[in-house]
């Protein structure tokens, strides 16, 4: 996977190439990715999950933190409940963020949302993976067969894009064929 991303991206890490993954290094890495985004978006996690660490990190970098408010009653949604109490944004959709990142004037300044459809394998394999029924993360894993973290990036590129929708205790459906249309470009639609 480093040689796919390293060849489409970039590549970055604190530790030299070859070094194994551990457990201990996740945090340091999750600095890098919150200090590189706009925000940080927090589906779950208990008090000391990574999840928060994230969170915690990209509070101290100046960037957003958004929450997608959970049951009160799931030890996986004290964190996220936490950061709301803190002043977090709660969102619903991927939409949201887009408005409160003030990025929904993208479709009037630039074509940009025309490149939306599926485009890398792996948005493929998820898109034949989910229907309009909730499917589970571990079963769009399991039914895509790439990696947890991959489906988790994808799965998030693909609500951003408006072709899947995350409807709670992380569950997945499919939205549409066609890719979302923002701003703008929604009102020169209804004009034609």
């Amino acid at each position: 996977m480093a040689a796919e991303i390293a060849e489409r991206g970039a590549l970055l890490s604190d530790y030299p190439l070859g070094t194994k993954p551990r457990a201990e290094f996740f945090p340091r890495r999750n600095r890098i990715m919150s200090g590189l985004t706009l925000g940080t978006l927090v589906v779950e996690g208990d008090y000391t999950s990574g999840a928060l660490i994230t969170a915690r990190f990209a509070l101290e970098q100046n960037r957003e933190v958004f929450v997608v408010p959970g049951s009160i009653f799931s030890p996986q949604s004290r964190g996220p409940l936490s950061l709301l109490r803190d002043g977090a944004t709660p969102v619903t959709s991927g939409e949201d963020i887009l408005e409160a990142l003030n990025l929904t004037m993208i479709g009037a300044q630039m074509d940009f949302w025309h490149a939306a459809p599926p485009q890398m394998p792996e948005e493929h394999a998820l898109m034949a993976a989910l229907t309009c029924e909730p499917r589970h993360v571990d079963e769009v894993v399991r039914a895509s067969g790439l990696a947890a973290a991959t489906v988790a990036a994808t799965l998030a590129l693909l609500e951003l894009k408006g072709l899947v929708r995350d409807v709670g205790g992380m569950q997945y459906v499919r939205v549409r064929e066609e890719p979302a249309q923002y701003a703008a470009e929604s009102e020169r639609a209804r004009d034609s």
